[in-house]
């Protein structure tokens, strides 16, 4: 007689006496923070490196946060209105260099549509064309969804910018799949993002000049043969023209704001993470460089 359901042997513990001594006295972790002090002593053990450690580790605690942790809130987000003229939508785009726009009709709460900067250029060959026509669909998420869940979405829908709405459905923000991911590999540099220790200074059509936030000042100085410190304005704190200028603005620059220091005028093209990534600079009129 056949038993309809045999009993399956037990798997085998192929773990030696040893190890299973080993795991009695030392039990695996029972907490998120042990897990953390798991994966450093690996590093010290040189079991794993330390940017595999850092990356581990940003992926646990990336299980915790949620959309409205990482996102760019509503004052910083750089929109573009339906109404504006092709022109205004163009210089913008140049301005902060984005990939990606919402775009909004009316109040800016009215978000209609993401509208992407190559597509903008479309209109170059077909100024017929509505812009209506060029906008794609906007994703909206509440700020509760979890990190986890929302880089899940993003790789399945193909999308890399979702606007984030709060509790009473107003928008909060937005966030970007690299804000997402920059939580697990560290900041994302890009060709807007340079090394800390390096800075750079390009020369733009209209005979102004884009200048990395972290350019020093002696090569600011000498690119443009002005004087920026000196006297009773030297202030050794400050080795870069962004330290420089935050400092006499008083405040965390913001897009858009200016500022005027021996002859040149410093025009915020771009920020990230508080700090100013790079200037617009050009002589001001009538007066001596």
């Amino acid at each position: 007689m056949s038993v309809p359901y045999p009993i399956r042997p037990d798997r085998e513990d192929k773990r030696t006496f040893l190890q299973k001594v080993a795991e009695f006295i030392h039990p695996g972790p029972d907490s998120t923070d042990e897990l953390l002090e798991t994966l450093a002593e690996a590093e010290h053990n040189q079991l794993i490196g330390a940017d595999s450690r850092k990356m581990l580790e940003g992926v646990i605690r990336m299980a915790d946060m949620s959309a409205g942790d990482v996102m760019v809130p509503t004052t910083r987000m750089e929109l573009v209105s339906i109404d504006d003229p092709y022109d205004t939508m163009m210089h913008g785009v140049i301005d902060t260099a984005h990939s990606r726009f919402p775009v909004f009709e009316g109040e800016r709460e009215n978000i209609i549509g993401i509208l992407m900067a190559k597509d903008l250029l479309k209109l170059q060959r077909a100024p017929e064309l509505n812009i209506r026509a060029l906008l794609r669909p906007a994703v909206f998420v509440p700020e509760s969804k979890g990190l986890n869940d929302l880089l899940r979405d993003f790789q399945s829908n193909h999308n890399h910018l979702a606007i984030v709405i709060d509790e009473f459905g107003r928008v909060a923000g937005l966030v970007t799949i690299e804000d997402v991911l920059e939580e697990i590999v560290g900041e994302i540099e890009d060709e807007f993002d340079i090394a800390e220790d390096e800075g750079d200074i390009f020369g733009l059509p209209d005979r102004s000049y884009r200048v990395s936030g972290d350019t020093t000042i002696e090569r600011v100085e000498a690119a443009f043969g002005v004087r920026l410190v000196g006297g009773d304005d030297m202030d050794e704190d400050f080795d870069t023209i962004g330290g420089l200028i935050a400092h006499e603005m008083g405040h965390v620059p913001k897009r858009g704001e200016h500022h005027v220091k021996s002859g040149l005028d410093f025009a915020v093209m771009h920020t990230k993470g508080g700090a100013v990534k790079w200037f617009k600079v050009s002589p001001v009129p009538n007066e001596p460089t």
